[in-house]
């Protein structure tokens, strides 16, 4: 078939000139991400824009006839769910602008073509709460322009002709954006979204000009350290923490409303999709409170708050002569103190936490405390599930975009089966570094010494297959325990059942659990009465280490500050050994089924991640 010379573009012409857009996307997503300094250097642009097109190519590969404007609407709300990010929402927007321009037609010609992109590009400023040039806007409507320019100047124009013609006009638009933002300008690089989106139709160009099939790029082979270097420039002090989206569903959305009551929460509010169906975007501060002014419109879904100050943190820590050679990520399960979250930079994907129909995601956008708070009104008793599967794979995929390796240390799969989901998104991810999933076989504040350990080996400068190594002797060594102070949670919970409570309550005894060697929590001892019961059980804890070597103790409460403070008075004076104690709160993975007053110690070998860096730097 001889692409140049039609003067009708099908749904199955489209939808192949579409792949091959996408798989040219995908294809540059690191030099994307090399580049993305506005409006957040977070070097992410190109990860959230392949995650966001590559949510159409089910649809789009999906075998049978392609009505064009079926395809179109399908294809456009397979964006609108998966997008990603700034430039994610506002292609989501273009490519919705597009099918309702598009409605029921099953090819189009220049002239209905050239009135579907204008749409596009309407749809996508109308989108921003703050249009600004020089961003990927600024392409899709000098695109949009010259669409329409050379649609007017021939009438019998054919769709080979019409995108040679308007690609030169998109190239330029693209090179001029370095000079329109100051951000661009300091780093002397284009808008790393318009880059992307002249991705796309540099690859639609190739098949619709010349036929050229692209076929999806092979992400495995590893880019030298030269390659990886991100662009010198000054960061900004950004305001806000957190990239945050869901999406509103109702029967009829007032978009406008929705927009006035987002603007005044943050940042880069994108409003993309349409009455039935918005997708919000936006940074703040606090993920909470969009997620709640969104519920005034219609049933949330989708909720997701990614960390910006740790992306741009990992994506300028992996660009510097002494990078770690891993990046190491973990779920919210783990309890880690503030201190050793900030000194190592560990990631980590917040599980979900559901209070009757109100939903939070663990440690983001509902603290611990905020928690607690709630789980001791008992209005609702609280559920957790872990990680969807996509909030994994965009976690992987951005890492794995800026490191060689990544090693995720997930709860004990015998509670949860958090691990297997993050394996799954593990297979799905396809940036060029390698994702290793670990089975911590441990949960709480000893899967959290677990992660810390493996970030204090990336730090000394161990390869990744030294970590897995160490990491894997020190899984059975590491031992969590804990005491519940009140057994109703676990009961409300359906952990234990309520004889158990009964008979517990009767004796007077407080049973200790720990984790065994299988990650399953089995009863570790008994506690008759009521009194000393920190105590007790930091004594309890000591026996098991007394004669193990150098220890690491870790100790985590469930707003009981004064009682983990008599658990580390006992530690210390009955454990000479200890090399270190730490404390942190106690987050939703035991919290819910303990409750307020819940208390846990963990402890593991210490073992000098720096006694274990080879002497040879390259190693």
């Amino acid at each position: 078939m001889d692409h140049s010379i039609d003067t009708h573009l099908d749904g199955e012409t489209l939808c192949q000139a579409l792949i091959c857009g996408i798989h040219c996307v995908i294809d540059d997503q690191i030099f994307l991400n090399k580049i993305n300094v506005f409006p957040v250097a977070d070097g992410d642009t190109g990860t959230n824009l392949s995650l966001s097109l590559g949510a159409a190519l089910g649809i789009l590969q999906k075998p049978g006839e392609k009505h064009l404007g079926a395809m179109l609407a399908a294809t456009a709300d397979a964006l609108l769910d998966g997008s990603r990010g700034n430039s994610g929402a506002i292609m989501a927007q273009f490519f919705q602008g597009v099918s309702d321009s598009a409605g029921n037609l099953t090819r189009f010609t220049p002239a209905t073509f050239s009135k579907a992109v204008r749409a596009g590009s309407d749809y996508s400023n109308d989108a921003m709460s703050n249009p600004e040039e020089g961003t990927i806007l600024s392409v899709i409507a000098t695109f949009a322009g010259a669409i329409e320019k050379h649609v007017a100047s021939s009438e019998q124009i054919d769709f080979g002709t019409l995108f040679a013609a308007a690609l030169p006009e998109v190239t330029r638009a693209l090179a001029d954006t370095t000079g329109q933002l100051d951000a661009l300008r300091r780093a002397g690089v284009v808008d790393a979204g318009a880059r992307g989106f002249v991705d796309l139709i540099t690859g639609m160009c190739d098949f619709i000009v010349h036929g050229k099939v692209r076929e999806q790029p092979d992400m495995s082979v590893l880019l030298s350290a030269d390659d990886m270097a991100m662009p010198a420039y000054d960061a900004d002090d950004h305001t806000y923490r957190y990239c945050t989206e869901c999406i509103v569903s109702a029967a009829d959305i007032d978009r406008r409303k929705l927009r006035q009551a987002m603007a005044s929460l943050g940042a880069s509010l994108v409003l993309a999709g349409s009455v039935r169906k918005a997708k919000v975007h936006i940074h703040v501060n606090d993920a909470q409170q969009v997620f709640d002014t969104a519920r005034r419109f219609g049933v949330v879904s989708g909720e997701k708050a990614d960390d910006l100050h740790r992306q741009q943190h990992a994506s300028q820590r992996s660009a510097t002569h002494d990078a770690p050679k891993f990046a190491v990520i973990t779920d919210s399960a783990a309890d880690i103190c503030d201190a050793d979250m900030e000194r190592l930079d560990i990631h980590v994907v917040p599980c979900r936490i559901q209070f009757g129909d109100r939903g939070y995601l663990d440690k983001v956008s509902i603290s611990t405390s905020e928690f607690y708070a709630e789980l001791a009104r008992g209005v609702h008793q609280p559920t957790t599930s872990q990680p969807a599967a996509g909030d994994f794979r965009r976690h992987f995929q951005y890492l794995a975009s800026h490191y060689a390796d990544v090693i995720s240390i997930n709860l004990t799969s015998a509670a949860s089966g958090t691990c297997e989901v993050a394996r799954s998104a593990a297979g799905r991810t396809d940036a060029h570094g390698k994702v290793h999933v670990i089975d911590s076989l441990n949960a709480s504040i000893g899967q959290g010494l677990l992660a810390v350990f493996a970030a204090e080996c990336a730090t000394a400068g161990l390869s990744a297959e030294r970590t897995l190594a160490a990491v894997a002797a020190q899984i059975p060594a590491t031992h969590t325990y804990a005491v519940l102070n009140n057994l109703g949670y676990a009961v409300r919970g359906g952990r234990i059942p309520r004889w158990v409570k009964m008979l517990a309550d009767g004796l007077r005894m407080t049973p200790v659990i720990r984790t065994s060697p299988a990650g399953k929590l089995v009863l570790s001892a008994c506690l008759f009465g009521r009194r000393n019961i920190p105590t007790r059980f930091a004594r309890h804890v000591a026996k098991q280490i007394r004669s193990t070597g150098p220890t690491l103790v870790a100790i985590g409460h469930a707003i009981s500050a004064d009682e983990a403070a008599t658990i580390e008075q006992v530690l210390r004076a009955e454990v000479p050994d200890m090399q270190r104690l730490s404390m942190a709160e106690l987050g939703t993975a035991i919290g819910v089924h303990g409750g307020p007053g819940t208390l846990v110690v963990a402890t593991q070998p210490w073992v000098s991640a720096a006694s274990l860096a080879p002497s040879n730097p390259a190693a």
